[in-house]
């Protein structure tokens, strides 16, 4: 069976009669909802239908709907920036260094390359750059941590998964509450980054090598797992995971997750899950 969730200011069932194949289930009253549908057809009809409307509107499947493992991106998913243009503000770099992030993060670029590149653009930069990043540029992106801890509090496993940084992904992990983190590791002489970067690099095949690790670990269905990111380097994860979610994603991303969330925070990740409001932590 599937159910189409609709996630945004305003939404309400009438929006979508005539598709509905059953009553709908409120989620958040005026925010967000479930409309059983019997065809497929029905989410294009219903994106159609509420164009102009800021409205999330994804087909999930009902079965195994709520997740046991979340894999997320850091960088512009769990967190408002991309940690390597930062630094490269700080270096004085950011505007060539942002243009190679954006053309690595539409698929332009191969991305163990494109990052060797940015981060030897960093030779020399000095390491209390990294603590003047997370301090001053570094923040939760709403929802973060209603989502890590309503997922938590109902068995799930999540961990954190990084073509960025140790150094973010270790601190960004604890603030949100997370199981677990993985992000590269960058090189530094004890005073000054030496412009290179640990290997092998953690980017596209060691995200979905992460997930299928932990759907092995924990002994559960790739149905049970949730991946979601934004960039070219998460889609085999988003593939692969039972709910892939593109957030607030490139438009190559977008085009190929299961799911896709454009106008809604960090706890439409519950709702698409079939949580409620009164069923939902919140902690942001």
């Amino acid at each position: 069976m599937f159910v189409l969730n609709v996630i945004g200011k305003g939404a309400a069932p009438e929006l979508l009669r005539g598709l509905d194949n059953g009553p709908a289930t409120i989620l958040s009253p005026g925010h967000a909802f479930d409309l059983p549908v019997a065809v497929d057809t029905a989410l294009a009809e219903a994106r159609a239908r509420c164009q102009g409307f800021e409205l999330d509107i994804n087909l999930v499947a009902t079965d195994k709907r709520r997740k046991k493992l979340l894999l997320a991106d850091m960088d512009s998913t769990i967190i408002n920036v991309e940690c390597l243009d930062e630094l490269a503000d700080m270096a004085g770099l950011k505007p060539q260094i942002a243009a190679i992030t954006e053309r690595a993060m539409r698929g332009e670029l191969e991305f163990e390359a494109a990052l060797k590149e940015r981060v030897g653009m960093l030779k020399g930069l000095k390491l209390e750059a990294l603590e003047r990043t997370y301090a001053e540029r570094v923040r939760l992106n709403s929802g973060a941590r209603s989502l890590l801890a309503t997922m938590r509090a109902h068995g799930a496993h999540t961990m954190l998964v990084s073509g960025g940084f140790g150094y973010f992904t270790r601190r960004v992990a604890e603030a949100a509450g997370f199981h677990a983190e993985r992000g590269n590791t960058l090189l530094d002489d004890g005073t000054h980054l030496t412009g290179e970067v640990s290997t092998p690099i953690l980017g596209r095949e060691a995200k979905l090598h992460a997930l299928e690790e932990a759907v092995a670990t924990l002994k559960i269905d790739f149905a049970e797992s949730l991946a979601v990111g934004d960039g070219a380097n998460d889609l085999a994860m988003i593939q692969r995971a039972g709910l892939g979610v593109a957030y607030h994603a490139k438009p190559v991303v977008a085009a190929a997750a299961g799911a896709a969330i454009q106008h809604n925070d960090l706890t439409a990740l519950l709702y698409l899950q079939g949580y409620s409001d009164s069923e939902i932590i919140r902690t942001d």
